[in-house]
């Protein structure tokens, strides 16, 4: 499988991979990359955006040979009495991630807009089982990122059951290339919304279920596109910047990276919930479902570089259910680790950009963050602390 995580994170403060650069030390300390306290951006400078742009290239080019070593499809441990909800189930990745933890025996939730697809693909898969005799632990639950009221409505319905949660894998995730732009009904862009927003809102809302869970983890699905992204806490809809689908896309899951960030930073190490960013690697998947059609078919004629969903979800299913993730999480907490445990599509650990390391704009992202999805700021601390919080959608009561 992967190597030791923690063998890993120690070459890099060797200088290895995953050690933070110069500029990102600067970052994390509100400097620029020569040292000095700079004022607020508006945008990434021409070297971190060059070096973005620089890291989607390579992993397009070589990902393949970079994950050589993984088997396909990964080696799962037993996962009976686990339960893990994954969203976006019904095609791509999400599709592979819950039909292979199904099938190592976990009680799978698939959180879905399309609730009879995902039955029937149960369906289909006891179907196929059928020949060991093993019934498939899996249900259907109807989430709607789109719609604040409907993240609501799932994890009051979740909760209501006092079941621990061990997983939730944000899994869905939209990226509507050379589309206009567009916001949902709750007034956000819809990049930010279900990339980031939504999936925010259903993990602090599952708290009480991952505390009981414990040790548990939110894993949540993220991209090296995050590497070209810039998140202005003020304008995190896009409305006072000329928009383009690729920036939308790359602020949300930057966006993603800093709440995650501040999350793990903020949980208590004794509550033993751990957060995690995985990357796929770059994957023929319906994420790309809105791309011009010319656009699809150039995608398809390339198909070696690209990972097919069972190969790209390996990093999740491994960020999700092996056991060293969780020692990896802890030592990164022990040592005050800027950013999350983030983990690549080879399933080692990779270093998040330079400006995901900028713990000025995550703790402004953090605020906004919950400013949008409707909770206090002390959110966080009243559900640890197992007190009731209010939500402004869905008129809900943690």
């Amino acid at each position: 499988m992967a190597g030791d995580l923690r063998h890993r994170r120690a070459s890099a403060e060797d200088g290895g991979e995953g050690a933070p650069s110069a500029g990102e030390e600067a970052a994390a300390n509100g400097k620029d990359g020569a040292g000095e306290p700079r004022g607020k951006r508006e945008a990434l400078g021409w070297l971190e955006w060059g070096r973005g742009w620089m890291a989607i290239v390579g992993e397009f080019f070589f990902q393949r040979i970079a994950a050589s070593h993984l088997a396909n499809p990964l080696e799962l441990p037993p996962l009976e009495g686990v339960s893990i909800i994954v969203t976006g189930a019904t095609s791509g990745i999400g599709l592979e991630i819950a039909r292979q933890l199904t099938q190592a025996g976990a009680h799978v939730v698939m959180a879905v807009r399309r609730p009879k697809v995902a039955q029937e693909l149960i369906q289909k898969w006891q179907n196929e089982s059928s020949e060991t005799g093993t019934p498939l632990n899996a249900e259907v639950m109807e989430l709607d990122l789109l719609s604040l009221d409907s993240v609501v409505k799932f994890a009051d319905a979740w909760n209501a059951r006092m079941a621990p949660l061990h997983v939730l894998i944000n899994n869905a995730g939209i990226f509507a290339i050379g589309e206009p732009q567009r916001f949902s009904k709750d007034g956000h862009e819809e990049h930010m919304q279900v990339n980031h927003l939504a999936p925010a809102l259903l993990a602090m809302l599952l708290i009480p279920s991952l505390l009981r869970g414990s040790p548990s983890r939110i894993v949540n699905v993220n991209s090296i596109m995050h590497t070209v992204g810039f998140v202005d806490a003020e304008d995190m809809n896009l409305r006072k910047r000329k928009y383009r689908s690729w920036l939308g896309y790359s602020n949300s899951k930057l966006a993603q990276i800093k709440f995650s960030s501040m999350l793990h930073k903020r949980i208590p190490a004794e509550a033993g919930i751990n957060v995690i960013c995985a990357s796929p690697g770059i994957v023929d998947t319906n994420v790309a479902r809105d791309l011009p059609k010319v656009v699809v078919a150039a995608y398809h004629l390339i198909p070696y570089f690209i990972f097919d969903a069972q190969e790209g979800s390996r990093s999740t299913i491994f960020a999700a259910s092996d056991p060293q993730v969780l020692e990896y999480c802890e030592m990164l907490k022990s040592e005050d680790w800027p950013v999350c445990a983030c983990i690549s599509y080879d399933c080692n650990p990779m270093n998040a950009s330079e400006e995901a390391h900028n713990l000025e704009t995550s703790q402004l992202v953090w605020e906004k963050t919950l400013e949008m999805i409707g909770l206090p700021p002390d959110a966080l601390e009243k559900l640890i602390a197992g007190e009731s919080v209010q939500c402004r959608y869905g008129q809900h009561e943690a």
